[in-house]
């Protein structure tokens, strides 16, 4: 196994240093794959009525363009997990759309559509190959394969709820035999296909949605052109609830647009409730809420013609 950094020591706002260990995953044509691990705090409880603590896998957001596994802005989040006993992983994973133009109209909008489902489902590579290495290195990492949480904003919403919409459709890759998340984290993601609505042929993990119901970056309910295109959190739910799934939660965000993909640290009540009550209890509760929480920031509004349009 490669090993970038062994217990690198960084410090973090109001909290004493935090060990972190960063692992080369695997090596692609275009670049090498790395993830850090962020470790409990001393002292901290790692179990939760006798059950052991998932670790959480996050994947970043930056709509498959940019963002990096240690931003800054995530490591408040890690901050928190850290804190509350919690082991996180955060990965690289390559950026499909990087260097990509998007064309005008409906032809520049389905032509497209194939390029955001190659960056989707190279993610989705990407995920599995972090999650193989784990499992092949579970005795040094000291990370159980069999109680991982997969958590992602923005992009990396889509590429985790992507991930565990292809394992319930028997689509694995090199993943362990009978692997499966035990739960799903997505801020502002939706799953990308094309050909037509997703439609899950077995029941998945526990998944938990947040999403801001004026979302125009990644769409709340669906953006479809010809059959191709996301189907956001709303018809997610919506799907798994008239197929009978139990364990699926929706907070719809009243208003909000794509802020709701950098709320991980704003909503850790919601967050730990899931991950106890679902996850570690497995309760398999269904939650349909609405939230409208003044409270919340806004960092202004953003839409995917921003995002991609021609410079």
């Amino acid at each position: 196994m490669k090993k970038f950094f062994f217990f690198l020591l960084f410090l973090l706002p109001a909290l004493n240093a935090a060990a972190q260990e960063t692992y080369l995953y695997a090596e692609r044509d275009t670049c090498s794959l790395y993830f850090d691990v962020y470790r409990p705090y001393e002292g901290t409880e790692t179990t939760f009525e006798g059950k052991a603590k998932p670790t959480i896998i996050f994947l970043f957001g930056g709509g498959f363009i940019q963002g990096s596994r240690d931003g800054q802005y995530f490591r408040d989040w890690f901050t928190r997990l850290s804190s509350n006993g919690y082991t996180s992983v955060s990965i690289d994973y390559r950026l499909g759309m990087k260097g990509y133009q998007v064309g005008k109209g409906v032809s520049g909008a389905a032509k497209a559509s194939e390029q955001f489902y190659k960056s989707q489902q190279m993610g989705v590579e990407d995920l599995f190959s972090a999650v193989a290495f784990i499992a092949e290195n579970r005795e040094e990492l000291g990370i159980d394969p069999d109680n991982l949480v997969v958590a992602g904003s923005s992009a990396g919403a889509i590429i985790s709820m992507a991930a565990e919409y292809d394992i319930a459709n028997g689509r694995t890759g090199n993943l362990p035999e009978g692997f499966n998340f035990k739960g799903v984290m997505s801020f502002a993601g939706g799953i990308i296909s094309l050909d037509g609505a997703p439609e899950y042929k077995s029941a998945p993990c526990p998944i938990l949605l947040l999403h801001g119901t004026a979302d125009q970056a990644v769409a709340y309910k669906k953006l479809v052109v010809m059959g191709r295109g996301l189907w956001g959190s709303d018809f997610l739910d919506e799907s798994l609830e008239k197929k009978g799934y139990r364990g699926h939660s929706i907070y719809r965000f009243k208003d909000r647009t794509h802020d709701v993909a950098g709320y991980m640290n704003y909503l850790w009540d919601i967050e730990r409730s899931f991950l106890e009550q679902d996850v570690m209890l497995g309760h398999a509760r269904v939650i349909d809420a609405l939230v409208d929480d003044p409270s919340l920031p806004s960092w202004g509004n953003i839409s995917t013609e921003d995002i991609y349009r021609k410079k």
